[in-house]
């Protein structure tokens, strides 16, 4: 376990992680889950600090859990809506009387509390690939206290720490995990990236066996793929591409299908800015859906896994994710949306009050 270089750190992608610092933040967030089941108070890990949350797009999940684990380890989660404030902004995308330069917020709230999150992907960039990460990791820059990254159109490292939390609460063991990130349908295209791509990182980071699948069309950014392959090689692991949705998902021990954005819906040079043609790639494969029969070519004993919000009946039909109990196969979603809370509880106590 690695016990010093946390405090002060941002957290805005798992790629700025060593496996044994995963490893840590995975060993205090067990750690936080069994304080909190046996109700013994732990209020005093982040007693009288402030996080300031700044939210551009909605949340159900990240808000609550980050709001909730505030209050447990003591401090108190401060909720910016960005349409309430001068708007956070970079260079170039200023508006007067409307919107305040990024630099200006960050070194403002740097004096007031002890760590920025942020949330920001797709309509408040317009669009464009990398923009979203570009402003936090300009917070970054300009804050001298922590910021951690609510999800951006790149990554989404909070939602990955809880996903690899639950694979190792089900199976106990990372090593011969098998585990599939598949992309599936919906009626909506406005999906951002973050999540498969930080899914995908994290399993790589500790070693697991992992499948991305997806359409033809679908493909995610080549640096996080590279990425990928890298730390499988450290770690252990495997990575590879299939384009074949039931190849991919058999005999596979993790589940995880999600729908993401194709990549003509994002601006040039990434993109094209075409939402109709991204919209006739995703109606052309309505078929990549999680339901019974297709779980049942996973493994006997395999989880489902969904990030939500799911589109039910689309992503998933109600009889795989409402599965929670009984033989074989189990959906895990909302196992895994609990972590949330413990695994951000993780964070926040070692970049914000760690050694």
């Amino acid at each position: 376990m690695k016990t010093d270089g946390f405090r002060g750190r941002d957290y805005l992608t798992l790629l700025d992680y060593t496996r044994e610092e995963v490893d840590t933040i995975l060993d205090v967030a067990f750690d936080l889950k069994r304080r909190f089941a046996m109700g013994e108070p732990h209020d005093h890990l982040l007693r009288a600090k402030t996080l300031f949350m700044i939210f551009y797009n909605q949340s159900l999940r990240t808000r609550n859990s980050f709001e909730a684990g505030m209050t447990q380890l003591g401090g108190h989660a401060h909720y910016l809506d960005p349409s309430r404030i001068y708007t956070p902004a970079l260079p170039g995308r200023e508006v007067a009387y409307s919107t305040e330069r990024v630099s200006d917020v960050a070194r403002t709230l740097a004096r007031m509390g002890d760590a920025i999150a942020i949330r920001c992907y797709g309509d408040p960039v317009d669009w464009e690939y990398g923009g979203a990460h570009e402003m936090i990791r300009n917070f970054a820059y300009w804050a001298n206290i922590p910021v951690i990254n609510m999800e951006c159109d790149k990554y989404h490292p909070c939602q990955a720490m809880a996903d690899i939390m639950t694979v190792k609460e089900k199976f106990g063991t990372f090593k011969g995990v098998k585990f599939t990130m598949s992309w599936a349908y919906s009626p909506s295209v406005h999906k951002p990236r973050a999540v498969p791509q930080s899914a995908i990182i994290a399993a790589t980071k500790v070693g697991m066996d992992v499948t991305l699948a997806h359409p033809v069309g679908m493909e995610l950014d080549p640096e996080v793929l590279a990425a990928c392959e890298k730390e499988a090689a450290a770690t252990g692991g495997s990575f590879r591409v299939s384009n074949d949705f039931e190849e991919a998902i058999s005999g596979a021990h993790v589940v995880y299908p999600k729908a993401w954005a194709a990549t003509p819906i994002f601006q040039p040079p990434v993109g094209e800015a075409n939402t109709q043609k991204t919209q006739q790639i995703f109606d052309a494969n309505k078929s990549w859906i999680c339901d019974r029969e297709h779980m049942e070519l996973a493994d006997k004993y395999a989880i489902y896994m969904h990030c939500l919000p799911c589109d039910r009946g689309y992503e998933v039909t109600d009889d795989v994710i409402d599965k929670e109990t009984g033989d074989g196969w189990l959906s895990a979603a909302f196992d895994e949306a609990e972590n949330r809370l413990h695994a951000q509880k993780a964070i926040m106590t070692l970049v914000m009050g760690g050694k």
